[in-house]
């Protein structure tokens, strides 16, 4: 199953690497493929999202990761970005938000076409990534300190972006 997987991404990965050589404007996220060759299970993309413009991310180089499961692209990737300070990004990097949810939403806060269903692919999940950031789901803050920093004094919650921002650029 795991090679299935591999060949998918590679295909999907091969189209956006297309795509993005079309791109006349700069482009938000970059990334390469590797895999730990002895273990296949372990599918890894690694990428670099580049702090979107007029957001006090702007300028910043943050590091993620996407983590495929054995069925993808029946269930949703993980996917990680380090070192940001964002009310939907918890502490150790994962982000939450609603099309890396697979299926029914328990508690009703979600419907079903705002989540994850196998015809999206990994450029639907940078985008929602890129769209999260500026404007932030604060029903279900991941870092409740960073909801509450953006929401009651911004200009604290700027300052510890920019401390985030200017690490990341060492």
């Amino acid at each position: 199953m795991a090679h299935t997987v591999f060949k998918y991404l590679l295909k999907e990965i091969k189209c956006i690497n297309e795509e993005l050589k079309d791109e006349n404007d700069a482009c938000s996220y970059f990334f390469s493929f590797s895999t730990d060759s002895e273990n296949i299970e372990n599918l890894e993309l690694p990428f670099k999202l580049i702090g979107p413009p007029d957001t006090p991310y702007e300028d910043g180089l943050y590091d993620g990761v996407f983590k495929f499961p054995n069925d993808y692209p029946n269930s949703p990737p993980k996917v990680k970005i380090f070192n940001m300070y964002h009310p939907n990004i918890y502490k150790d990097g994962t982000v939450c938000i609603s099309i890396l949810h697979k299926g029914e939403d328990a508690y009703g806060y979600e419907s079903l076409s705002e989540r994850w269903n196998p015809s999206l692919k990994i450029n639907s999940v940078l985008i929602s990534i890129i769209s999260m950031i500026p404007s932030p789901n604060f029903d279900s803050p991941a870092n409740i300190e960073a909801g509450k920093d953006w929401r009651e004094n911004y200009d604290v919650f700027k300052k510890k972006v920019y401390n985030y921002v200017s690490n990341s650029q060492k």
